[in-house]
């Protein structure tokens, strides 16, 4: 049977491939034709950046100026107040009984400075280890006296000050026996010897201890219970 002239078949897939294949007409050149996409097309170029530039950070010494612009200094004179001084620390740690805990501390320790030997009457003291004839002759007598202090009338606190500057000063001076003159308490109250017992634990503590080899309670023609002889420590030692 034949086809009638002048119409498409009913079903023609490739007849829009004709289209698409069809010359483009490139805008400004009559008769110039390429493909869409072609490897002729200039590429796009980028949208431009509309984003802003960012602020430099101002730098410490720039906050600091716009801080304290506009501050006056103020000129010390009359009337103007400046910071107030830190009170400084304590050297010395102080306790109305310290004397007496460190005098424990050390006897607990095995730290004790002296030996002693007291009763009602005498007292007596000795560095360990010191020769015992020493300490007799102490005792007796023996040792010619090159200085004495008299302490009657003074408080406990004027007697021990004073006792550690004597002792430091005869040490200094080369002399080795001096006495030292408390009083036997007749006139305190209770009739209680307070320097006598006081002399007792200073002289056994480092303080005093540090110039002191030993302690005995006079003789009668010295003061006898009254007074006590007490050998220095050679300069230096």
């Amino acid at each position: 049977m034949a086809k009638k002239q002048g119409k498409e078949p009913f079903h023609n897939p490739f007849a829009r491939l004709r289209e698409r294949a069809a010359p483009v007409e490139k805008p400004g050149g009559a008769g110039t034709s390429s493909r869409r996409g072609g490897a002729g097309a200039p590429p796009p170029q980028p949208p431009a950046s509309t984003a802003p530039a960012r602020a430099r950070e101002a730098s410490d010494d720039e906050l600091w100026s716009a801080a304290v612009a506009g501050v006056e200094r103020i000129e010390q004179g009359h009337g103007a107040a400046g910071p107030r001084q830190p009170s400084p620390p304590s050297d010395v740690f102080w306790h109305p009984d310290l004397e007496a805990l460190q005098a424990l501390e050390a006897l607990v320790s095995g730290e004790a400075p002296f030996d002693l030997s007291d009763t009602d009457e005498y007292i007596e003291g000795w560095v360990p280890g010191l020769d015992s004839a020493i300490v007799r002759r102490l005792r007796r007598g023996e040792f010619a006296v090159q200085g004495h202090i008299d302490l009657h009338g003074m408080t406990r606190d004027q007697a021990k000050a004073t006792v550690d500057a004597f002792l430091k000063q005869a040490r200094s001076a080369g002399k080795r026996c001096v006495l030292l003159v408390h009083g036997r308490g007749i006139h305190s109250k209770d009739q209680v010897p307070i320097l006598k017992e006081a002399l007792k634990h200073w002289l056994a503590t480092a303080r005093f201890g540090r110039h002191v080899l030993a302690f005995a309670t006079a003789q009668p023609t010295d003061g006898g219970a009254g007074a006590v002889y007490v050998l220095l420590r050679r300069p230096g030692r």
